[in-house]
């Protein structure tokens, strides 16, 4: 897989494989996991092959809740039953031999009838599908569906990249955005703590009266916020293009850009902000969502 190519880790494949005895069919779905979570949902296995294919799934698909499917279809000479004659007619002359005895009439088709229900007239042996002479070309096919899989969940990371990095860019165009209301919304904060005093008739000494604007204002201030948020983006950026594998990081990530947006809106004490931080939730929430789907 080529960095900055991510993966999503919902997927379908499917190959098909013709043998003597008739078609078979290998599926495969994958929902996002935190691990490799292979269920082989299919008796036709042979249970000496399942941990090669579990190993193959897992080399290939690395993550997500794997569901792995095998189906056959039969073709006219394979579902045919298999009538042992000779049993059939040693039956049938025995049954002759009693009723010419015994001097019982009966027809010849009803005779035939009940000779094949007599045990192991027919044979019902159940012959393995998937067998060592079969396993090469059957082995090609869960390549094939496991190849096609991944392909499938490529063409959905297309999708999921475009989207989870236009939200982060509107996260830095909606920071933009705070940074205009800065310098109102310390002139604001400012004239509220002049009002109250004014209001109370205090005549404070005008430099402690600075010192404690400066105090209370620095408790106000989301510089490092801001500076946090934006390297948090850029690292996801990063993140997103550098890594083969990205999924588990990013999660990270998204959680230390949600504590600097919400540490934002808590310092803000200005509307136009809060609604803007509001934006940013939802734009990050969003991010949250689809990531979990990113391998």
């Amino acid at each position: 897989m080529n960095i900055g190519m991510i993966q999503s880790m919902t997927g379908y494949g499917k190959a098909e494989a013709q043998l003597e005895s008739g078609k078979i069919t290998i599926e495969l779905r994958t929902l996002n996991g935190k691990t490799a979570d292979i269920n082989i949902k299919s008796q036709l296995l042979p249970k000496d092959k399942e941990l090669l294919v579990r190993q193959k799934i897992a080399d290939k698909l690395h993550r997500g809740t794997i569901d792995f499917f095998v189906t056959f279809e039969a073709n006219a000479v394979s579902s045919a039953k298999h009538i042992n004659q000779s049993l059939a007619e040693e039956y049938y002359r025995q049954i002759s031999a009693l009723s010419e005895k015994l001097g019982v009439n009966a027809d010849s088709a009803l005779f035939l009838n009940t000779v094949l229900r007599f045990p192991d007239v027919i044979d019902n042996t159940r012959q393995d599908i998937i067998n060592d002479e079969n396993w090469t070309v059957v082995e090609k096919a869960i390549d094939q569906a496991i190849d096609n899989t991944n392909d499938y969940r490529s063409r959905e990371g297309v999708a999921l990249y475009k989207d989870v990095t236009s939200r982060v860019n509107n996260i830095l165009k909606l920071e933009d955005e705070v940074e205009s209301f800065d310098g109102e919304r310390i002139a604001t904060v400012r004239a509220k703590i002049e009002k109250a005093i004014a209001e109370l008739m205090l005549k404070p000494d005008q430099s402690r009266f600075e010192e404690e604007m400066i105090y209370y204002l620095e408790k106000f201030d989301i510089n490092e916020e801001k500076v946090r948020l934006r390297q948090h983006c850029k690292y996801f950026m990063d993140t997103i293009d550098g890594e083969a594998f990205p999924g588990k990081k990013l999660g990270f990530i998204i959680q230390e850009m949600g504590r600097e947006i919400n540490t934002t809106g808590s310092k803000a004490n200005h509307a136009g902000i809060q609604k803007i931080v509001v934006r940013m939730k939802d734009e990050l929430e969003k991010i949250r969502e689809q990531s979990m789907n990113i391998l």
